[in-house]
């Protein structure tokens, strides 16, 4: 009984694989829209397109997420 009890809070307090992914994407397209707009302040065209590149990333990961989440992986 314990050990299921354990289990099952082990099971709460892990995120789904597509949760996981949409999280790290979203985290990415904010952290690649703020590279962009450093670069853009700061006039430094290498980190403008780190940012985009980051940025495009970040959204491939968010729709990889949902795509899993909608065929249950």
């Amino acid at each position: 009984m314990l050990r299921k009890q354990s289990k099952q809070k082990e099971e709460e307090n892990t995120l789904k694989p597509s949760t996981q992914d949409q999280t790290e994407g979203t985290f990415h397209e904010v952290k690649g829209k703020i590279k962009e707009k450093a670069g853009e302040l700061t006039n430094n065209p290498n980190l403008e397109n780190e940012g985009t590149i980051e940025k495009t990333a970040g959204k491939v990961q968010n729709k990889v997420g949902q795509v899993e989440k909608v065929l249950g992986v």
